[in-house]
């Protein structure tokens, strides 16, 4: 319901009124639902009409929302404070309003911070300005040149030109344009801004597939011509050609005059995924995501919302973005973990794209080489359309993998890497390939304690170690982002040159690397290396080109990378994913490893993956040896409902945080006493989070369980309304579906 404008910070709403010049708006707040504002008479707004509204002292954006039925209550408009201005872009559509709705009311988030995803380029909001230009005019120069004649005989073919365009086509400085100018040789015109990307072709080339990928495009094609929702799963072994499958689906949705939405899990994904996407439409698709520069942001905001834009590949946000005529979805990597958001509205955007296309009534194919069991459980029963992929594109075949007992091949003395990757490591360089190392760990080393007294070196705010970072000289918490300079000597004894550093992360491995190899040309990839994003895409672009042999890196390996001579895959520590009490940790494991191994022998080269473990039998490592990710899912589903856990039930959670443990925990305590009793729900906790400490904050965590039919939302509700009010420093999350049991 929405509430009267002319009394903001009240806690009581009053319906919207029924007055034929006030409107309700959703506004950026964490408010309930929108507040009612009059309509000036010379204003005219509809539903998703973008505007801006007084809020107290400030003006803020807003969107003109639909109006809920009411039970007869009126406020006069003229008691309500009236809209400030309707900006002149496209409204949000009904299909997209719903959206936000529904999500809000999925995620228990308020449907203002919901609509701010979709409204995050306030400059857009105005038409973008036009620009000058130049057109050839009746007259002449007084004197003529050879660069005033290569212009005027450009000029004369009959476009219109910006003046840099002109210049530049011509050989010429922008000065000879300007004198010519200045002598009447040219008429001003205004343009329209250019597109921020051209427009792509589907029939720019014709599609490299064949067999298999030709029968799986083919069924998905069949869906989209049927018209209306649908959910495909591609499922597909590293290097069997799904994306050029699925760039069938967008070139069939561009030609029936729609657009297209491909999410992608990680930013450094999109250069190599860009020129891919180019070779195939001659064009590239627009980028959405957080590295792009405010002026481009507003342009692609603006044009997707006009329908000039009609592919964008981009991150999880992009699902908000105002599309014109939305047609199609694709969400790759759809397994990945980079799809849930876990700050201020909890989602997750892959399950989030399928109700979006459900809502708007198109399709949506989800692509991964290792899909997450729940979609794997859709596809079983029916509810999505499965297609297999088996066998990698071409000639090339998937690499040989095998096990290295740690056990029996243990490492040197103050070493990691056993002597079978060693020899496996030389061979493969010897031979002008490439070895990839993978190690999930960030820095040096995970722990440095002193070897005196036995002091571990932990985060002043947080319950976790600092992280030696050997190249930055610093020890830093990977939670907060606290860092400090190096130690040499313990503060609690005080005794210098006896400070261990325990455990490897990738920097260690890539010492170790050194000592063995000094002559191999090494690089080491990691999210925290300086650079950021540019120098990564630089980097995986000379792994490409083959100017490193070996490389050594985090789980930004794994995600979809195309190295030609890369035929060794070393797993460092394979069992890392396994240690914590996660209950999708098997999965996860099981997803990484597979896609990591899945780096060699893309282009069709003998390849192996050697995998050091501790735990041989394990059924991750055993399913991933064999091949049979089959056997591995089949498993895991059967576990998964034995405990009723997703797809089978259901999970929420709470973090309760304050700056003191007492009001975390009285907070908790009180919130499970609040909890309304429901059939086929259980309520866990409160029991202090396994990261007990972030940031200052203490945390304390209640955890729900219920059937698949249960009703989650209704009970959580429920108990955030009868449970004390958030006072002071205490801070309620809720999270549904949970994704991090951290």
């Amino acid at each position: 319901m929405a509430k009267d404008s002319t009394d903001l910070f009240g806690a009581l709403f009053d319906p919207a009124p029924v007055a034929r010049n006030s409107v309700p708006v959703l506004v950026p707040l964490p408010a309930p639902g929108p507040y009612s504002y009059a309509v000036p008479d010379d204003m005219v707004v509809e539903p998703g009409t973008v505007v801006q509204v007084p809020l107290g002292p400030r003006q803020v954006i807003g969107v003109v929302w639909d109006r809920e039925q009411d039970d007869g209550k009126t406020v006069d408009p003229k008691k309500l404070r009236p809209i400030t201005k309707a900006f002149d872009c496209p409204p949000l559509k009904a299909e997209m309003r719903r959206f936000i709705d529904w999500v809000a009311s999925y995620t228990l988030s308020p449907p203002g911070l919901v609509a701010r995803m979709a409204l995050r380029a306030p400059a857009a909001f105005d038409p973008e300005p036009m620009i000058e230009g130049l057109r050839l005019g009746e007259g002449r120069p007084e004197r003529m040149t050879p660069a005033r004649q290569r212009v005027i005989e450009l000029a004369g073919e009959g476009h219109t030109w910006t003046k840099s365009g002109l210049a530049h086509a011509a050989g010429v400085s922008t000065s000879v344009i300007d004198g010519l100018a200045k002598q009447g040789v040219f008429e001003t015109v205004f343009l329209p801004a250019p597109p921020v990307v051209a427009e792509p072709d589907p029939d720019y080339v014709e599609a490299r597939i064949e067999g298999p990928q030709k029968q799986a495009a083919s069924e998905i094609l069949e869906d989209q011509r049927k018209g209306g929702f649908s959910v495909s799963l591609i499922d597909g072994v590293t290097g069997s050609g799904k994306t050029e499958v699925y760039f069938e689906a967008v070139a069939e949705t561009l030609r029936q005059g729609k657009q297209v939405l491909i999410l992608l899990p990680e930013i450094a994904l999109t250069a190599a995924f860009l020129e891919r996407f180019q070779n195939r439409f001659g064009a590239k698709p627009a980028e959405w995501h957080s590295e792009l520069a405010p002026k481009t942001r507003e342009k692609v905001w603006r044009q997707t919302s006009t329908g000039e834009v009609r592919v964008v590949a981009g991150a999880r946000s992009a699902l908000f973005l105002p599309f014109d005529n939305l047609g199609l979805i694709i969400v790759d990597e759809e397994h990945d973990p980079a799809y849930k958001q876990e700050d201020r509205v909890f989602y997750n955007a892959r399950d989030m794209a399928v109700v979006r296309a459900r809502i708007a009534d198109f399709p949506v194919v989800l692509v991964s080489a290792t899909p997450s069991v729940e979609s794997q459980v859709n596809g079983n029963s029916g509810r999505y359309n499965l297609i297999h992929l088996h066998t990698r594109f071409g000639d090339a075949a998937m690499p040989d993998l095998h096990l290295v007992d740690m056990r029996r091949h243990p490492p040197e003395r103050g070493g990691f890497l056993s002597s079978v990757l060693l020899r496996g490591i030389g061979k493969t360089i010897e031979r002008g390939e490439q070895a990839l190392l993978f190690l999930n760990r960030r820095g040096y080393a995970p722990l440095t304690l002193c070897r005196v007294c036995g002091h571990r070196f932990q985060c002043p705010q947080c319950a976790s170690w600092l992280v030696e970072h050997r190249f930055r000289e610093q020890i830093q918490c990977h939670q907060c982002g606290y860092a400090e300079k190096t130690p040499d000597h313990c503060p609690e004894c005080g005794t210098f040159d006896h400070l261990a550093a325990c455990g490897p992360g990738v920097e260690r491995i890539a010492e170790e690397v050194e000592k063995h190899f000094p002559d191999a040309r090494t690089i080491l990839l990691s999210s925290d290396m300086p650079g950021g994003v540019k120098r990564l895409r630089l980097e995986l672009e000379a792994i490409a080109n083959g100017e490193v042999d070996i490389v050594i890196g985090t789980q930004l390996v794994a995600k979809g990378h195309n190295f030609p001579l890369m035929t060794l895959v070393g797993i460092v520590d394979a069992d890392l994913g396994l240690a914590n009490g996660d209950p999708r940790a098997a999965e996860r494991t099981f997803q990484l490893l597979s896609q990591v191994t899945g780096r060699a022998g893309r282009t069709g080269l003998k390849s192996h993956g050697l995998l050091q473990t501790y735990q041989p039998q394990h059924p991750v490592m055993q399913a991933i040896v064999s091949g049979d990710a089959g056997a591995f899912y089949d498993r895991e589903i059967i576990e998964r409902e034995k405990a009723m856990l997703p797809p089978f039930g259901r999970l929420a959670s709470i973090i309760v945080s304050a700056e003191t443990r007492a009001d975390a925990e009285t907070h908790a305590r009180a919130l499970r006493v609040a909890a309304p009793q429901a059939a086929g729900i259980a309520l866990l906790g409160p029991a202090e989070a396994p990261l007990a400490l972030i940031r200052g904050r203490y945390r304390f965590r209640l955890l729900v369980h219920g059937k698949r039919n249960s009703d989650m939302q209704g009970f959580m509700r429920a108990m955030l309304a009868n449970g004390p009010r958030e006072r002071g420093s205490i801070h309620v999350q809720v999270d549904i579906d949970p994704q991090s049991f951290l």
